[in-house]
């Protein structure tokens, strides 16, 4: 007669232990992309002011706004270290140099619709940013949201 001994786990004991785990873990990583959207999205907004910083520098030097954000327009005269990009799409965000330099329009494509940030931009809807390589423009794709700023 074989006796058995109470130390070990059950096999059915380890299964709801590994299913308990795995369930815990697939909300952590939920809430992990989640954080990362909105972590995407402070980049960009942060990137738009930065943007906006540089450009009025550079009105204040040259009377009008670049056609272009480029290197040689912001980075080259001291206006701005690098020129943001997009982190996702990895091209510069969508500008429009409006009025013959008197003006601008400058955005990026959100992830979150209630980006606090929305709340603030210029909601321009007449003026389609056409320029910059962003594949949707800011014209509202689905599922972005265009934060759009002008001076």
């Amino acid at each position: 007669m074989l006796k058995r001994s109470g130390r070990g786990f059950t096999l059915i004991e380890l299964l709801v232990v590994i299913a308990i785990i795995g369930i815990l873990s697939s909300i952590v990583l939920a809430s992990l992309n989640s954080a990362r959207t909105k972590g995407r999205d402070t980049k960009r907004v942060s990137d738009i002011k930065q943007l906006q910083l540089a450009l009025e520098l550079y009105y204040d030097a040259n009377g009008s706004y670049p056609a272009a954000l480029t290197e040689a327009t912001l980075v080259t005269p001291g206006y701005i270290s690098v020129v943001p990009q997009d982190s996702t799409d990895d091209v510069v965000y969508p500008y429009e140099q409006l009025s013959s330099g008197t003006s601008y329009h400058l955005g990026a494509n959100l992830e979150v619709a209630g980006n606090a940030a929305l709340e603030s931009d210029a909601d321009d809807d007449g003026t389609v940013i056409t320029n910059g390589a962003d594949g949707t423009s800011c014209t509202g794709a689905a599922d972005r949201y265009c934060f759009d700023v002008k001076p």
